[in-house]
């Protein structure tokens, strides 16, 4: 199974890339896990994961079909 991560903003600076496909994640822990190992000062930056258009929270599963958005901090005004 692969997963499509666009990555937007400042993520997008430190991974230098705006979209990587992976594959065999299952989870979006291990999503995470991948992404620290790539790409080490992601470990150190806050962002929120979203799947198919909505911010999640916790361990989640992911499917084939799932689209997987990397946000990075949100400020108000």
């Amino acid at each position: 199974m692969q997963v499509q991560v666009m990555i937007f903003g400042q993520l997008a600076d430190i991974t230098g890339t705006s979209e990587l496909i992976l594959h065999d994640i299952p989870d979006t822990d291990t999503l995470q896990e991948t992404l620290h190992k790539l790409y080490p000062a992601l470990a150190n930056t806050k962002y929120a994961i979203a799947m198919n258009k909505k911010t999640i929270q916790g361990n989640t599963i992911l499917t084939g079909d799932t689209n997987i958005a990397l946000l990075p901090p949100f400020s108000g005004g």
